[in-house]
């Protein structure tokens, strides 16, 4: 039986650090399932493994593609599959980690399948949310698909201030003329492993201190100025996120430098709320305080497997 052993939480809470010691301990190898991760032209705002970090233990999709690619989650979860049955060719145990929960779950247990949507589509969707912001991809959404609106509003209003998963909705309800919510769940995607879902946690306190102080470490070495290089990239997807629409920010005068490190850390602190809000939902996870030592993780792990009926 192959074994899926995967690290989840909110960002900067140390699943690297575990992934690595799990790595070793076992003698196998990482899935890095971390979207801001893959794009070797963002390195410091994403918080990559450092070089002693990535040779410790073999990693996979760190920095493997560049923000000019189209890259998603369904491209993700095929190129990922393929990866892990090679390496449950080699070893019967590998490990997942990071903090995207959509890419989490599009491993562990794939994704819904969605027709194939026009071109044009997609760009005129974006173009109006350009164009009319946020507050037009939401009333559109409601028009569509107002169950899945209102549901969303009850269970994770968060995912209404995503303009990336807004824009998904509303493409794919213009693009088939039913709504998204009724491609959801359609069927079982069949995997050759047994995952074994670790989460690690905190008190909120101190989830929010560790990002303010990677927030100020990242600028220290050098954040702002990866920021400026890629300034004129700055519509790209890849860069549609945190750390860098903030400093864009302070390049065109909207904000000071000082606003925009303290919006960093602002958002990233909401980020890491929505990354438990979505990770807490899982039954099937194993919640660990972050400074557990690895030792006891490891004991459950090695439990789990040897006993099927073993229970949390």
């Amino acid at each position: 039986m192959n074994y899926l052993i995967t690290i989840t939480g909110p960002t900067a809470i140390g699943k690297t650090a575990l992934s690595i010691e799990l790595a070793r301990h076992f003698g196998c190898e990482i899935i890095s399932c971390d979207s801001r991760q893959f794009f070797k032209e963002m390195s410091i705002g994403t918080a990559v493994p450092t070089v002693e970090e990535l040779a410790a233990a073999p990693h996979h999709f760190i920095q493997s593609k560049s923000i000019f690619e189209p890259y998603n989650v369904g491209d993700f979860e095929k190129d990922a599959i393929t990866q892990l049955d090679t390496l449950f060719a080699k070893n019967s145990i590998a490990v997942l980690v990071g903090g995207s929960g959509l890419y989490v779950d599009a491993i562990l247990k794939g994704l819904d399948d969605f027709p194939e949507i026009l071109a044009t589509i997609r760009n005129s969707v974006a173009s109006d949310y350009q164009k009319y912001g946020i507050a037009y991809l939401q009333e559109s959404l409601r028009k569509i698909d107002p169950e899945y609106y209102e549901k969303l509003i009850k269970e994770n209003p968060q995912t209404l201030l995503n303009p990336q998963r807004l824009m998904r909705f509303v493409e794919v309800g213009l693009g088939t003329g039913k709504p998204y919510s009724s491609f959801l769940n359609q069927k079982q995607n069949q995997r050759n492993f047994t995952p074994i879902v670790i989460g690690l946690e905190a008190e909120r306190v101190i989830i929010y201190e560790r990002i303010n102080q990677r927030v100020d470490l990242m600028v220290q070495n050098g954040l702002v100025e990866e920021a400026k290089a890629l300034l004129q990239h700055k519509d790209l997807n890849a860069l549609q996120t945190v750390g860098y629409r903030e400093l864009f920010d302070y390049f065109e005068g909207k904000l000071s430098l000082e606003q925009a490190i303290e919006e960093i850390k602002k958002n990233t602190r909401r980020f890491a709320k929505r990354q438990l809000t979505w990770f807490k939902r899982k039954e099937d996870t194993k919640w660990f305080d972050f400074q557990t030592p690895s030792e006891k993780i490891i004991n459950y792990i090695e439990n789990k497997m040897r006993n099927t009926n073993f229970t949390n």
